[in-house]
């Protein structure tokens, strides 16, 4: 029985692996080739090519330590690589799109 529910957490962190990436590469795929070089990150290319390739051992080769690798690769993306394009493409913050007399501590109105 203890056997069995290992099993199935790892079943679960397989298939939670799977979707992240999945999700990183679609993310990926969807951003503006410039915004990588604005945000002085690797190419689109690069981020294409490491994102699907854990999505392919995630599917295909179940080996742990390749797993792993991939994880790690597609949190750096979703943690450091996306949002600095987000930001570069216009993304704002989390409130949704701004005015650019916006400041940082919300409109500019001229001091009226």
């Amino acid at each position: 029985m203890l056997l069995e529910g290992f099993g199935t957490l790892l079943w679960l962190l397989n298939l939670a692996m799977l979707v992240l990436a999945i999700i990183a590469l679609f993310l990926s795929a969807t951003a503006r080739e410039d915004a990588y070089r604005a945000a002085d990150k690797q190419t689109k290319k690069f981020w294409l090519i490491i994102l699907g390739v854990t999505v392919a051992v995630n599917l295909f080769v179940p080996m742990l330590f390749l797993q792993i690798a991939g994880l790690v690769a597609t949190i750096v993306f979703m943690v450091d690589v996306r949002p600095a394009i987000h930001a570069i493409s216009g993304g704002g913050g989390s409130r949704g799109g701004g005015s650019s007399s916006d400041g940082p501590y919300g409109p500019y109105n001229g001091g009226r």
